[in-house]
């Protein structure tokens, strides 16, 4: 019997178990026949608040007082869970991010001057001190802003500038800005498409990844939706067709991470799907899709988000598994790294079940779209489920912390020491997610 037999005879059990008792993993209810407006146990209107008080009364401050230097600009991440600093250094990663989240706030709730300030600061700091004479931007700062290391070829972190420019352009109509980002973005595009590109997520030089694809189209999709740029588009469009046509392999379902340069298979890598990033470009290409008006695109990407929830979630103790190699049961995994964080586990078998919040910011941000477009009852499934997760196990609340748990072991065992929070993620979904559930509860 083949693995994706086996994996679909194991999804419908589980799923038939689940819709039986009608609870989550935890014991919490998911959503009731008769409810159909309630996700996660709360009422659109309830959610929406608990969204709103999360991002403006919890997350927020947090940040404002741990996070964001206020004196020199910029952000500092490496934080444990009640706000302590590891170090002050400035990772180039967090800076464009940070810089999009805070124009993104100012553009979208309330254009709060507070929010700009920090944006302004973080991209001052940046251009000041992170450019090179070689057009490429260095990988750490210091919090003064001290060339700690150089463009060693990361560069994803070029999107991320690209992308936070182009949200400040947006909120200050700042030309040299928006221009810019646009040159980043062509540039890294270029850069990242070469033969000999070596991606340092990937085990061979040019390997195409997945992650690659879903870093252009999120930016392009912003910029295009303000700015009109054939370029853009033309790249936009092959990001498409990378993410649903050439990383999609249909012998198991899902989406591969890495191929070859031509688009073929390596055979190490055949049966391997990173689920949360896959579910990730997925909801990339449908906001792609609605930008267009392509609804039978939009519904395409859909479905197979509904395919990568069914063979990735644990229907035994909840959250996303991080990776599956489908019918390799033989399989070792070694330690899982995840940002500053190393997941020493030692697994066998088809899933890797090292548990990441971030792919469960992705689920949320995803299946409430879908939610939202279409209501499907296994998108409010899916989302309930998620949430309660991220409530339960992931989220410092209960220890009075606005903070959060990066990554844990299968059964998300407490990790009691944090060596960064993550500036984007979190807050992006609540953001999305939050501006869904007000159009959401005023539709009504």
């Amino acid at each position: 019997m083949s693995g994706v037999t086996n994996l679909h005879r194991r999804n419908f059990l589980l799923l038939a178990a689940n819709a039986i008792a009608a609870k989550s993993a935890t014991g919490t209810s998911v959503i009731a026949a008769d409810s159909p407006r309630k996700l996660a146990g709360r009422t659109l209107d309830q959610l929406r608040d608990d969204y709103h008080d999360e991002l403006f009364e919890r997350v927020l401050p947090f940040w404002d007082k741990h996070g964001v230097d206020h004196k020199h600009g910029g952000f500092m991440c490496a934080l444990d869970y009640d706000g302590t600093r590891r170090h002050t250094n400035k990772f180039h990663w967090y800076q464009g991010r940070g810089i999009w989240v805070y124009s993104c706030l100012y553009n979208h709730f309330g254009m709060c001057k507070h929010h700009l300030e920090v944006a302004r600061k973080a991209k001052e700091f940046w251009l000041r001190h992170g450019q090179q004479t070689d057009g490429w931007w260095a990988e750490l700062l210091s919090r003064r802003g001290k060339v700690l290391q150089p463009f060693r070829g990361g560069v994803y972190s070029a999107f991320t500038t690209a992308e936070g420019l182009q949200e400040y352009a947006h909120a200050t109509n700042d030309d040299a800005a928006q221009a810019l980002s646009f040159k980043l973005l062509k540039n890294a595009y270029k850069y990242v498409t070469r033969r000999e590109y070596r991606d340092p997520y990937a085990a061979q030089p040019g390997w195409r990844v997945q992650g690659i694809w879903i870093y252009t189209l999120n930016c392009c999709t912003q910029m295009l939706r303000r700015w009109d740029d054939p370029e853009l588009v033309r790249i936009a469009d092959a990001s498409i067709e990378a993410i649903i046509e050439k990383h999609y392999n249909p012998d198991i379902g899902l989406n591969n991470e890495f191929l070859n340069y031509d688009f073929s298979r390596p055979e190490s890598e055949a049966n391997k799907s990173l689920i949360g990033h896959s579910i990730q470009g997925l909801w990339n290409v449908m906001d792609e899709a609605d930008r267009r008006g392509d609804d039978r695109l939009f519904r395409l990407c859909a479905k197979r988000i509904e395919r990568h929830l069914d063979v990735g979630w644990d229907h035994v103790y909840g959250g996303l598994c991080e990776w599956v190699n489908v019918n390799q049961f033989d399989y070792e995994w070694g330690p899982q790294k995840l940002g500053d964080q190393i997941i020493d586990l030692k697994m066998k078998g088809e899933y890797n079940y090292v548990k990441s919040f971030w792919a469960l910011n992705e689920v949320l941000v995803a299946t409430m779209m879908i939610y939202e477009r279409l209501k499907p009852d296994w998108a409010a499934k899916y989302f309930s489920l998620a949430q309660d997760v991220v409530d339960r196990n992931f989220s410092r609340r209960a220890h009075g912390q606005a903070s959060y748990v990066l990554a844990s072991d299968r059964k998300m065992n407490l990790v009691p020491k944090s060596v960064r929070q993550d500036n984007y993620h979190p807050l992006r979904r609540l953001m999305r997610n939050l501006q869904v559930l007000n159009r959401l509860t005023k539709s009504r």
